[in-house]
């Protein structure tokens, strides 16, 4: 069995420690947190399994790391934290470990990565033999393996179109959805994830991936920008209210233009309530999806939608990036010690899943 680590216990931590009970290789046989009051709490509590699983969390990085584990999941937040992330998941790496993560947006394609952030991935890989895999769902699998999959069943392609569509009226993670992405904020708020160069640093390595699978080379990467204000107050489960007049919906593009056509598109629509902005494209059900489109011959349109955690469509989403993560831990613990992105690591069926229960 493989040690495995799992690193913060937020919306992606509590899908990690599921998935990683529910692997047949792996032993989960730690839990970091940064909240005092979760430490000394069960693991499968925090899950919400409904069951114990024996690990208690702790905070007690030096001592986790000491014990050599083999893998760690990092699923703390990078978004408004990317340097400390970035000295978690290198210390992780010089201790020996394999290390899947979500949170470093850059590293997705990590030879188009700035050197600040490359460099001291690759010492700590260099120094310590760990690994390092980057991933998600948007951006993510979503925009990569999905996509380049579809494309082999077409005999002509014209353009590639991956979309989430999200109402995010369900999502836990206020920071992120006021703060970052600016809902509920004046429409002149300047989001820092919005502001120019930033969705090509995020989305741009997944354009540059799927083009270097095709063989076609990018000219250039444009991106587009749109908002729409709420016509009403609204009032979200998890986040509480957005009024009327702020920010209740946005839509952009990041766009790989190859021969002066943009071909390869990654597209966002994403509202805080299904109200906000009907004309733009919504989910063909529910509150989420993410979407491939293939323009061709035939003409090939994928939706994927996943529920977790009481239907949940976020939940869902980052489910299906930690299992992404997760399961490529054991090809990647059998592999050289290295920087390894989305077209290196094989997307591979759930053997020994199938009927196991994990109880």
């Amino acid at each position: 069995m493989i040690a495995t680590v799992v690193w913060g216990t937020g919306n992606v931590g509590r899908a990690a420690i599921r998935a990683v009970q529910a692997h047949p290789a792996l032993e989960l046989t730690a839990v970091v947190v940064h909240d005092a009051e979760k430490v000394g709490r069960d693991a499968g509590t925090l899950a919400g399994l409904g069951h114990e699983l024996g690990v208690a969390a702790t905070d007690d990085v030096d001592a986790v790391l000491a014990a050599s584990p083999r893998a760690v999941v990092y699923a703390a937040s990078g978004d408004i934290r990317p340097a400390e992330a970035l000295a978690d998941i290198t210390r992780a790496i010089g201790a020996g470990a394999v290390v899947v993560t979500p949170s470093l947006y850059a590293l997705y394609d990590h030879r188009s990565a700035p050197a600040e952030l490359r460099d001291p991935v690759l010492k700590a890989i260099a120094d310590g033999g760990g690994s390092l895999f980057v991933s998600g769902v948007d951006p993510g699998w979503g925009n990569d393996v999905l996509p380049l999959l579809i494309s082999g069943l077409g005999s002509r392609i014209d353009a590639v179109r991956c979309q989430e569509i999200f109402d995010y009226s369900t999502y836990d993670q206020p920071d992120a959805v006021r703060w970052l992405i600016g809902m509920g904020q004046p429409l002149d708020y300047q989001a820092p994830m919005l502001m120019p160069t930033v969705p090509t640093m995020v989305w741009g390595g997944q354009i540059r991936l799927m083009a270097r699978a095709l063989g076609v080379e990018v000219d250039e990467i444009r991106e587009t920008v749109d908002r729409r204000a709420l016509d009403a107050t609204v009032t979200t489960r998890t986040m509480g209210e957005f009024a009327a007049g702020t920010q209740g919906a946005i839509r952009f593009e990041v766009q790989g233009v190859v021969g002066g056509e943009p071909l390869l598109v990654i597209e966002h629509v994403t509202r805080i309530h299904a109200s906000c902005a009907t004309d733009w494209p919504m989910p063909p059900s529910g509150d989420g999806a993410h979407k491939v489109i293939i323009e061709g011959r035939p003409r090939i349109e994928v939706s994927v939608e996943a529920d977790d955690e009481g239907e949940n469509r976020s939940a869902g989403g980052n489910a299906t990036a930690v299992g992404r993560l997760v399961n490529a831990i054991d090809w990647l613990v059998e592999a050289e010690p290295g920087l390894y992105d989305a077209l290196d690591v094989p997307l591979r069926p759930a053997v020994g899943k199938l009927g196991r229960s994990t109880r």
